[in-house]
């Protein structure tokens, strides 16, 4: 379905742009950019069932809130659904005693090692006992608000009384943590606000500052310099509940500043994170930044016309692994005059969850 109507948007658009005579130099630019979102959101859309299910979820909701297209919904209610059973099952796991902390083990035994990221943050939680547990079932509880089903998690308050107790604030702003995981930490101090269970966001975003300040910029190496900066952006992000709202610039203006301030080491990182800096100003209203506008060239730069995608650093064109920063790149090309919050499916879920009466489709 996604494939057929891209399809269609694609023609009509070159049929528009066909009969099209003249046009001014920044449109063309403009245009330009459009084309290479377009281009790339026909070949993910046309190649869609060759993604994980994780993958598509990312896609989908990411689009969805981009366009408030219809067409993404089925996967987002079936990740919605999936979601729900795997919240029930931790919800009623709770109930016995020990179940958190085997659940810790079994994820620190199961953490990816593939690169040194991943080993860094393996060896970080090693540490930190629970909170590996806790991080996940925080992100899952988020997602089931965000999607208006949380109500139908039997025993939900278990979840909320558990992750109550554990101490985020000493782990969230810790600087070994946020030397290695500074993305993350900005979605977990957001999550913990969205679910109500704690507000530690000027804590954490003052702990951020004290530990990244811009006189060590020069310092940094290349895993560190993207890790702050994938930070940064993250807090912005987060705030806009992950773009389904604009942001107050006025909130960041030090991160703005520094962003500005450092650009041109800023254009050396890798292309997702980069689109995530030019996200980061579009979500605040500055969508005529000079610096946006070097963002977006240099991402255009990168993108490869006869693979219709952005290549991985290295120059992988690995189909599921570059969805993450291909959908970015659609994004930061093609930002809408509005975004859309949700899906919200608290009105149709209710009736039919609340009992679940077939095993979902599984999307992780």
């Amino acid at each position: 379905m996604l494939a057929r109507r891209v399809w269609w948007q694609c023609a009509l658009w070159w049929a528009v742009m066909l009969g099209l005579t003249a046009c001014t130099t920044p449109m063309v630019q403009d245009r330009s950019h459009v084309d290479i979102a377009q281009a790339i959101q026909a070949h993910y859309e046309s190649g869609f069932d060759r993604l994980s299910p994780s993958k598509q979820r990312h896609y989908a909701q990411r689009m969805y809130r981009m366009t408030g297209d219809s067409a993404y919904l089925p996967v987002s209610r079936r990740y919605a659904r999936q979601l729900l059973a795997d919240l029930q099952r931790e919800v009623d796991g709770l109930m016995s005693a020990g179940y958190a902390t085997q659940r810790a083990r079994e994820l620190l035994a199961g953490y990816p090692q593939r690169t040194a990221k991943q080993r860094s943050r393996r060896q970080m939680f090693e540490r930190w006992g629970e909170l590996i547990y806790a991080r996940k079932l925080l992100f899952w509880m988020s997602q089931a608000e965000t999607y208006g089903v949380l109500e139908c998690v039997e025993g939900h308050q278990r979840a909320f009384d558990y992750l109550a107790d554990i101490d985020f604030r000493t782990f969230l702003t810790d600087p070994q943590v946020l030397e290695v995981y500074a993305a993350q930490v900005a979605n977990a101090v957001y999550y913990l606000y969205q679910l109500g269970i704690a507000d530690l966001r000027s804590e954490v975003i003052d702990a951020f500052r004290a530990h990244f300040p811009p006189e060590r910029n020069a310092e940094l190496d290349q895993a560190s310099w993207r890790n702050k900066l994938y930070g940064m952006t993250h807090f912005v992000i987060a705030e806009s509940r992950y773009y389904q709202r604009p942001v107050d610039a006025g909130r960041f203006d030090w991160l703005f500043e520094e962003l500005r301030s450092d650009l041109d080491r800023v254009l050396t990182v890798k292309e997702d994170i980069l689109a995530e800096v030019g996200i980061s100003f579009l979500l605040t209203g500055q969508a005529e930044a000079p610096a946006l506008a070097r963002i977006r060239e240099a991402v255009a730069e990168a993108y490869d016309p006869r693979a219709r995608m952005i290549p991985g650093a290295s120059g992988g064109l690995e189909f599921d692994r570059g969805e993450h920063r291909n959908v970015l790149a659609i994004m930061l090309f093609d930002w809408p005059e509005t975004l859309h919050p949700g899906p919200d499916f608290s009105a149709t879920m209710e009736g039919e969850r609340c009992r679940l009466a077939s095993p979902p489709t599984v999307i992780n």
